[in-house]
């Protein structure tokens, strides 16, 4: 298959452990004199392959599940008793009203309708770890996958596992929706994750790393260097390594130290030669060195040896512990919570409280320990005890600690083994021509859709503030930022407005998770401009993505949208999939000058001409359309619902679909990570599917169709609780016919049954598809074709 055509990207049961002195990664280290800690994580019980329902083990818990191909990863409720009580006699005590209808008898849906959504989320990176095992991919592309899986994994337990353990450990007896309490949670999620953490070991050391030597690219030990290597690292250690190390003793003077979250340690064990007593120091592996040294350096001829500078640290622990015999070495690795907790209605200045918060972070309680498998038992019990680590939270890895390392290694400079060049086209309507034509002018003549990364960020919305930044005739500029990139031209514009006396609004989201130093650095810096800075609603982040401009043209005055499903990020434009409209709709235009008020004002609008507007009207719209294409279809109408999101877990939107597939409504979804919903169930689901797509660009669009109203929707809503009822989200109706059609073109790629992606069953596993003997003569790859068609639309436009 060419590179073309290949698909491209970005948990059940108490877990048992293994005994010591196990080599295969991902299990759970329970040493004898800490395993009576193991009844911390709860009382459930099963076959530990990790999923909601107990039954979903093939998607990605094994090396076996992921293949070249997308891995492979109805009770009724009992009717209320007919019997009606007697009504009381004079003077007796009142009888009690009849006990309250539950909602899923109300609705005559059943109670195992939801998969867990921290399993479903185990189960998307179970996908992206198929990428890293398919053959099909270039060799740096798999690098790169195994280095996303390992991030992806890191943020789940600073967030996901640490808010379960945090209700655990407060008696918050708050069940999901499945039914699971936080412990059950706690206790699948162990036994999920470690399995795929195994699966993630073992693709590395077994295929991953032997193809990286066939071509040349090693991650050695230390123990594979030719002693002229040695000699010259030793150099490089005494220079560059040495000077930044300390080690930290620990005995009764000297505390243990604080271990930072993320952090990778040595535990070392020295021996005092003369009395022959042991004793253990810490030493911190520098984060402001590469994590891989490169040892030799040939790339003019394709080749590159790296070591891990644990190991380099490690070979020399002789001159930091002088006069010590070194008894043992071993890497480690804490994973800490990070989430936040700021008091807004309580906090006069939210920067301030979220930069105290922010300091906090550091000192989160562990969620997770990761270990080498050569660790030994003693040691291993000393840093549960010191760290206070339920065993449950240990995982054994095999080779390196640490995987989101191979970011390094894909910087090689082999683009052989990585995917062929991208450039984003310009869209035809802002095409190149002696000079760049006005956006505004454009935009007089009709909507513009763009859908990036295809169609380029930089010369259509980065253009569009840019342009407005330096038009005399505009007279404002108002725009969202929630994730901007680091050296943001988009800041700049604004900063370029401010200066030039146009009026300049920017609501920064700065409780944006992990962007929050930057968003807090990016508000300072915009407010020295004259930039009116402010940070939305207290207690709502604000997630949309919109962007409104003033401009005076002749004795009106005209407003200018954008509003999107992606963040205003040129780095990351290049990499998400996202769509958005640029508008000069004057409707779309009072809409987002209405909702700027509500976000910088007092106003308590809750309503809007043309848009839906998170958190009173997104799900309520939502929900409301799913009954008119109910009502449409019993009518005798044409009918049908197509939604692409990231996350699906909203269990009213859920159960919306539940009944449009019962009444006879064809219902497809697609979506990258998360789904809450069961499809193809016999009375309940049969009519709707589900599929994933993850490949090269990250999937990031939400967009929703309504066949019967024939209506298209776009914004930066996902179905999950957080959206609908924390944030401040936008979904806009896409009336144009010509932007239509695109949607609909576009919705037609993703559910082509010969596109190449994972279908979810109904008992929660992931199948890929096309599956194997399909009669399907030729596999497409969806953002392939789109790259195609839309460089074709681009030349032809030219």
């Amino acid at each position: 298959m060419s590179s073309a055509s290949r698909p491209v990207s970005e948990s059940s049961a108490s877990a048992t452990g293994s005994t010591r002195g196990t080599t295969s990664g991902g299990t759970t280290r329970k040493p004898a004199a800490a395993r009576s800690r193991s009844t911390k994580t709860g009382t459930g019980t099963g076959t530990g392959t990790g999923t909601g329902s107990g039954t979903r083990g093939k998607a990605g818990g094994t090396s076996k599940a992921t293949t070249s191909s997308p891995a492979a990863v109805n009770v009724p409720a009992s009717p209320l008793s007919a019997t009606t009580p007697a009504p009381s006699s004079p003077g007796s005590a009142p009888i009690g009203p009849p006990a309250p209808t539950t909602a899923a008898l109300r609705s005559g849906l059943p109670d195992d309708r939801y998969l867990n959504r921290e399993l479903s989320w185990l189960d998307f990176n179970a996908r992206v770890l198929a990428l890293a095992e398919d053959p099909s991919q270039p060799l740096l592309e798999r690098a790169k996958f195994l280095a996303i899986f390992a991030g992806n994994l890191d943020e789940f337990y600073m967030v996901r596992v640490a808010g379960l353990k945090r209700r655990a450990e407060t008696g918050l007896a708050v069940r999901s929706a499945d039914g699971l309490s936080p412990r059950e949670q706690l206790a699948r999620i162990s036994a999920r994750s470690q399995a795929i953490s195994e699966a993630h070991a073992r693709v590395f050391l077994d295929d991953v790393r032997p193809a990286l030597d066939k071509e040349g690219i090693h991650i050695q030990r230390w123990t594979d260097l030719s002693e002229a290597q040695r000699l010259r690292l030793s150099d490089y250690f005494s220079d560059q390594v040495f000077p930044v190390l300390t080690p930290l003793a620990v005995d009764p003077a000297h505390p243990f130290p604080y271990i930072s979250g993320l952090s990778l340690n040595l535990a070392v064990t020295v021996r005092d030669p003369e009395g022959r007593t042991e004793r253990f120091a810490r030493v911190k592996v520098p984060n402001n060195v590469p994590r891989l040294v490169r040892v030799s350096n040939d790339e003019a001829n394709g080749d590159v040896t790296f070591l891990p500078i644990e190991d380099l640290i490690a070979a020399h622990l002789g001159d930091l512990f002088t006069g010590m015999e070194v008894a043992e070495v071993h890497a480690f690795r804490v994973t800490r919570n990070a989430d936040l907790e700021v008091e807004e209605d309580r906090d006069e200045d939210l920067l301030q409280a979220l930069e105290r918060e922010l300091a906090r972070r550091r000192f989160g309680p562990p969620v997770r320990l990761e270990v080498t498998d050569t660790m030994s038992e003693h040691v291993l019990e000393l840093l549960l005890r010191e760290l206070d680590v339920d065993p449950n939270d240990v995982v054994t890895v095999p080779g390196l600690l640490d995987l989101t390392a191979l970011w390094q290694v894909y910087g090689v400079d082999r683009p052989d083994l990585k995917d062929d060049p991208f450039v984003p086209a310009t869209h035809p309507a802002f095409g190149e021509r002696e000079t760049p034509r006005s956006i505004f002018a454009t935009l007089r003549e009709g909507d513009v859709l763009v859908h990036h990364p295809y169609d380029s960020f930089s010369t259509s919305v980065q253009r569009f503030i840019e342009q407005a930044a330096a038009d005399p005739d505009v007279l404002a500029i108002k725009q969202t930022l929630y994730r901007t990139s680091g050296d943001s031209p988009i800041v700049d514009a604004l900063i370029d407005a401010a200066a030039a006396g146009k009026q300049v609004v920017a609501l920064v989201e700065i409780k944006a998770r992990f962007d929050e130093q930057a968003n807090i650095r990016w508000a300072r810096e915009l407010e020295k401009a004259g930039v009116h800075v402010v940070y939305g609603l207290v207690g709502l982040k604000t997630h949309c993505k919109t962007s409104l401009v003033v401009r005076q043209e002749g004795s009106t005055i005209r407003r200018y949208c954008h509003i999107g499903t992606g963040n205003y990020n040129p780095k990351t434009a290049r990499l998400y999939e996202d769509i958005g409209v640029l508008t000069a709709d004057p409707t779309i235009g009072a809409d987002l000058t209405d909702l700027f008020n509500a976000l910088t004002g007092y106003s308590r609008q809750t309503s809007y001409r043309s848009l839906l507007v998170a958190p009173y009207g997104v799900r309520r719209g939502i929900v409301r359309r799913i009954e008119d294409e109910i009502e449409s279809h019993r009518e005798g109408n044409a009918s049908g619902i197509r939604i692409k999101v990231n996350s699906l877990v909203d269990e009213q939107v859920i159960d919306a679909l539940y009944r449009a597939s019962q009444a006879g409504v064809p219902v497809d979804v697609v979506v990258r990570g998360i789904c809450a919903l069961r499809p193809g169930r016999e009375g309940l689901s049969e009519n709707i599917r589900v599929r994933s797509i993850l490949g090269r660009f990250l999937e990031h669009s939400r967009v929703f169709h309504f066949e019967g109203a024939d209506e298209y929707w776009i914004g930066s809503a996902d179905m999950m609780h957080r959206n609908l009822d924390r944030r401040v989200e936008v979904l806009m109706r896409v009336a144009d016919p010509r932007l239509a059609a695109q949607l609909g073109d576009m919705f037609d790629s993703c559910l082509d049954p010969a596109t190449r992606c994972w279908t979810l069953q109904s008992d929660g596993s992931w199948e890929p598809s096309p599956s194997p003997g399909s009669d399907v003569e030729r596999v497409r790859d969806h953002q392939a074709e789109m790259m195609l068609r839309h460089a074709t639309v681009a030349a032809d436009a030219e």
